[in-house]
């Protein structure tokens, strides 16, 4: 493989495009899909160049998401390369079939457009789903604009199939705000794609009948444990081989992946840790923030959402004096998955610094520049003080009275 590709001409893609692009490039031998929107159009526009003749494979349309899954596990265990898409409640849907997945050790990928669920309904983008995932025991990664939804899908198939790994891996974009959003996307050609991600390796086929094989055998007491462990090993090791693949996927294309992106984190005192396209819109606000208000404002943002890159969010915020996680899916009664998250890796170091947990963005709400500013300053006055002076939970950008918790 050349040091470095040729990279094609800009294509204009939205969030939604780029996952079937990568995936009509992976060659895939099946897809078992269910639409659902916001991720409707990456399941339509794979079918739609299966059906103009650009790609061989099957394409089956399934009658519920639960059965898309599960058509999924069933193709990945005959020994094909497999993937699908979804969102919100059709995720839901599928979570008991993404442990299956994940217990038979099969690299399905899954694209998931993340929105909001029910109830009430909303077809906008909030982590709801992305949440709903985290401990099925899939590799998730993050995708914070068109490109990287491209790139992190074709490195998606690579990481997942890795024969150290052979873990299913979810790739979040955020709903409507990247997946219906067109960008400037730069491409690998069709050939240099699938060099990258490279021929599927079989691992124990269902089909191949002279070496028979069981899956989703019942272990109870005896050998559950022993097995489960295995598969935390496995998943925990994974990490390990994102940063291979984030690196030979950087010499190929110059563009350049970290298990956790810090941004203008050099002298930062005070930083918010984010997910999604607020990245984004977080480091604009701290830029305008250091010019104008002299604050030395940072972002963290979680590439690797699993395996959790503990040491990696240790080393990112080892300087800082206060924390803002930001977490845009309701937290149920308690605090953040970010703020947990974080908080454990944040009582690792000697210095701690102060934290504090933002709700915000749910069903789809606009997170503004002025909201990101807001909760800078806010977090800046807890660094001043030495001491938290603003409630420990928040919800940024509630109309109506404030809420708070934990004061």
């Amino acid at each position: 493989m050349a040091e470095k590709l040729q990279l094609q001409e800009v294509e204009v893609w939205d969030g939604n495009m780029a996952f079937a692009q990568a995936m009509r490039q992976a060659q895939i031998d099946v897809v078992a899909a269910y639409p659902i929107t916001p991720s409707t159009p990456t399941v339509h526009g794979y079918a739609q160049f299966l059906a103009d003749g650009y790609i061989d494979g099957e394409f089956v349309l399934v009658e519920s998401e639960h059965a898309a899954m599960s058509g999924c596990v069933g193709a990945a265990a005959a020994g094909g390369r497999v993937a699908t898409a979804t969102s919100s409640q059709g995720f839901a849907l599928m979570i008991e079939v993404l442990y299956q997945a994940s217990g038979m050790r099969l690299p399905i990928v899954l694209g998931l457009v993340n929105r909001a669920l029910a109830s009430p309904l909303n077809v906008n983008g909030d982590h709801s789903d992305m949440y709903l995932g985290r401990d099925a025991g899939w590799i998730m990664i993050d995708a914070f604009n068109a490109q990287e939804a491209y790139d992190l899908m074709l490195m998606g198939f690579k990481i997942g199939e890795d024969l150290s790994v052979r873990l299913p891996v979810m790739v979040n974009q955020d709903g409507f705000i990247t997946s219906h959003t067109a960008q400037n996307v730069k491409p690998f050609s069709d050939e240099d794609a699938y060099n990258f991600i490279g021929e599927y390796k079989e691992v124990n086929p269902m089909l191949d009948f002279c070496k028979p094989v069981t899956y989703g055998a019942q272990t109870e007491e005896d050998w559950h444990f022993e097995f489960k462990a295995r598969q935390q090993k496995a998943l925990m090791d994974s990490l390990g081989v994102i940063k291979d693949t984030f690196a030979q996927f950087e010499k190929l294309s110059g563009r350049s992946y970290n298990p956790v992106e810090s941004y203008m984190m050099e002298d930062a005192k005070v930083a918010i840790v984010a997910l999604g396209s607020t990245v984004e819109s977080a480091i604009q606000a701290a830029k305008n923030l250091r010019e104008e208000e002299g604050i030395k404002a940072g972002v963290v943002a979680l590439r690797v959402i699993r395996p959790f890159p503990l040491l990696e969010v240790k080393e990112a915020l080892k300087d800082v004096k206060a924390v803002a996680t930001l977490d845009r899916s309701a937290p149920g009664g308690t605090l953040g998955m970010l703020f947990n998250e974080i908080s454990a890796a944040l009582y690792q170091n000697d210095n701690r610094p102060i934290i504090n947990n933002y709700i915000y963005g749910l069903g789809g709400r606009d997170m503004t520049q002025e909201n990101l500013k807001e909760i800078f300053r806010d977090i800046k006055r807890n660094a001043d003080e030495g001491r938290l002076v603003t409630p420990l939970q928040q919800f940024s950008g509630l109309r109506g009275p404030k809420l708070s918790f934990f004061n």
